[in-house]
């Protein structure tokens, strides 16, 4: 298994949380707003610059209002498509 911010499976990852967002129309800063964080925290992951651990997939995903298994289900699942 590829441990890397490049690899294709990472990279699927971070494009559901950017759909996922955009679908919830919330722009970056706000995102970062709801998290507490800086908004170069949520380019920087949405850029690939930065690797998101299992904690901070679920605060993004409830910060979108999105159930973080469900969304997680939905990365395994398309995996296999």
């Amino acid at each position: 298994m590829e441990k890397s911010l490049k690899s294709a499976e990472y990279t699927r990852l971070i494009a559901l949380l950017v759909a996922t967002r955009q679908k919830a129309g919330i722009r970056q800063h706000a995102l970062a707003k709801k998290l507490r964080k800086p908004q170069s925290f949520v380019a920087k992951y949405e850029g690939g610059e930065r690797r998101l651990d299992v904690v901070e997939f679920i605060a993004i995903a409830e910060a979108l209002a999105a159930d973080p298994l469900k969304l997680f289900r939905r990365f395994v699942r398309e995996k296999t498509k």
